[in-house]
């Protein structure tokens, strides 16, 4: 089972660890993409920071930011399952998995970032602001910059077991899943039961849960009926959507 995570908009300082060292990363296929936003990330937040600013979509108050992207090829890397912060990280809780469930996590979660392409949590990765939203001047919108490298590197990555889609709109533009791969793609949808309305933070939240519980119980779900039976064996309460994969997962209770 592969699982598809968006990243978090907030990440947690960068510490004090060794560097960034690109070639440790995985899936090395989207290495050349990686160093191309890289480096024109760090050149644009060096260069100008008011244009940096603006380019990035921050705030006033996220100036600092900018100056955190010129830094990244100095600044410590630690493990992208602790950068990454948030209400579904939160949920999901990886430092309180056991030992087995932390190894299912480091095979099977892949997080998709507007600057890394997408790494597993146990790939080293300093803080940063880079989102898929975002349109660089030279290499212009990430979602298209990722599409290419992405096509070739994805499929592989999935292999032949379920693919379970739990990404935003934006990342979910860099790579969407094509022919027998799509077949056994699954996504999800948190409903508040009564009202059958999606809210935001409950849904991230149970997103998290439900990871949390696959990697638990060691799950291996290969298609998306399989997915159904598995997590309605852990509980939650599950219907099939309108479209092949999608499935709705109803909560009485927003939390």
């Amino acid at each position: 089972m592969l699982v598809l995570l968006p990243p978090s908009e907030g990440k947690a300082s960068s510490g004090r660890g060794a560097p960034l060292k690109p070639e440790s990363l995985s899936l090395p296929g989207l290495a050349e993409a990686r160093a191309a936003v890289l480096d024109e990330l760090v050149e644009l937040c060096a260069a100008d920071e008011e244009k940096a600013r603006e380019v990035l979509g921050l705030s006033e108050g996220l100036r600092g930011e900018v100056a955190k992207n010129v830094e990244l090829r100095t600044a410590g890397a630690r493990p992208a399952g602790e950068v990454y912060t948030g209400v579904l990280y939160d949920a999901l809780g990886l430092a309180t998995l056991d030992a087995a469930a932390r190894r299912r996590a480091g095979r099977s979660l892949l997080v998709f970032s507007g600057l890394w392409g997408a790494v597993r949590v146990t790939d080293r990765i300093p803080s940063y602001r880079c989102s898929m939203g975002v349109k660089l001047p030279g290499l212009g919108a990430l979602g298209a910059h990722w599409r290419g490298a992405m096509a070739s590197v994805l499929p592989e990555a999935a292999g032949d077991g379920l693919v379970l889609d739990l990404r935003s709109s934006a990342y979910a533009s860099a790579w969407k899943p094509k022919g027998e791969v799509a077949a056994r793609t699954a996504t999800v949808r948190v409903l508040h039961a009564p009202t059958r309305k999606v809210v935001s933070h409950f849904n991230k939240a149970t997103k998290g849960r439900i990871v949390r519980s696959l990697l638990e119980a060691g799950a291996a779900p290969r298609s998306p009926e399989e997915l159904v039976v598995a997590l309605r064996d852990l509980g939650y309460v599950v219907e099939e959507g309108g479209k092949p994969g999608a499935l709705d997962v109803l909560v009485d209770e927003i939390h």
